[in-house]
């Protein structure tokens, strides 16, 4: 199904996002398999070559029966910054859209996304200790770090909240680095205007949800993710590698140092991904970047309601 746009209208834009094991990944391959569209990933770890399990990568059959971008094109001794994200993701949208085809965006990296929807201010480069000593004082006492936020950057604690750990410790981040809070920045910054964002997710209770991430982590190590990450070492990867602080990886990688057994890192694995996946809730429902849809999984009508408010929304347009 084409996009007809007016001129003076940001074309829509499909985008399938949502907590980790949410089935995010399957709403989108069947909403594009449906759509005869194709996918730009927006995953932060599987754009790296050879990490295939722990990112829960599409395998053949679904690059087969769809096509997907941005998967594969990095080493895991780069670093793919959500920079270079925006730049390869926005030529592949004009690119397919050159074809007479729709684009959808369907990954878990909520920085990229809003990063591709109201583009990136010139925000100063990470210092590693500062980084150090903020994400330290949040262990000790997240309370204490979201009031001295309030203090310096009001506008930035209203609208980041009090439990969006990576928000707010890059708030103050940027404030320590710059002397001016980042709501200023967000102030002058001018948003891309580029697209007009249909945002989706699939739904499920929380319990379910953890289940389910529970159950893939168990998946991952029986399929392979240990024998994975020790290909990855031996190929001369070091364990500092950006790629290597993907959850999963970094738990295995302080195993191959001896660091804990094997237990503790499945442990470990399960508790990461249901800790991300309830800081992935939090900015879904802060969500700023576009109104969000909350759809069925796949498997329960969300590829058919999905597919049915995408073709209402480019009627809709039509009409006008």
């Amino acid at each position: 199904m084409s996009e007809i746009v007016a001129a003076d209208q940001p074309a829509p834009l499909l985008l399938v996002v949502g907590p980790t094991a949410s089935g995010k990944s399957r709403l989108g391959l069947e909403v594009a398999e449906a759509l005869g569209a194709e996918i730009i990933s927006a995953d932060a770890f599987a754009v790296y070559r050879g990490l295939d399990i722990g990112t829960d990568k599409p395998n053949a059959e679904a690059r087969r029966r769809v096509r997907h971008h941005l998967i594969d094109v990095a080493d895991p001794t780069e670093v793919y910054s959500a920079g270079a994200f925006v730049e390869a993701a926005t030529a592949a949208i004009g690119e397919i859209r050159s074809r007479g085809i729709t684009p959808i965006v369907v990954g878990g990296t909520h920085f990229w996304i809003r990063a591709l929807l109201i583009g990136l201010f010139p925000s100063p480069p990470r210092d590693p200790e500062r980084t150090a000593r903020l994400a330290a004082t949040w262990d000790r006492d997240p309370a204490a770090v979201f009031r001295r936020l309030e203090e310096i950057d009001l506008a930035a604690a209203a609208r980041i909240g009090p439990r969006d750990r990576q928000r707010i410790l890059r708030a103050i981040e940027v404030f320590e680095a710059t002397g001016t809070p980042i709501s200023q920045h967000w102030i002058t910054h001018e948003p891309a205007r580029d697209f007009d964002p249909v945002l989706i997710a699939p739904e499920r209770p929380r319990a379910e949800l953890y289940a389910k991430i529970d159950s893939r982590v168990d998946r991952m190590f029986s399929s392979g993710l240990r024998e994975e990450v020790q290909r990855i070492l031996a190929s001369g990867v070091p364990y500092e590698a950006h790629a290597l602080k993907a959850i999963g990886y970094r738990q295995l990688v302080r195993f191959f140092q001896n660091d804990c057994d094997l237990e503790s890192a499945i442990h470990n694995t399960k508790a990461a991904s249901r800790k991300l996946a309830k800081r992935q809730l939090t900015w879904l429902r802060g969500l700023t970047e576009g109104k969000l849809r909350w759809l069925p999984p796949a498997e329960s009508g969300g590829t058919e309601a999905a597919i049915r408010l995408w073709t209402e929304i480019l009627r809709g347009r039509r009409q006008r």
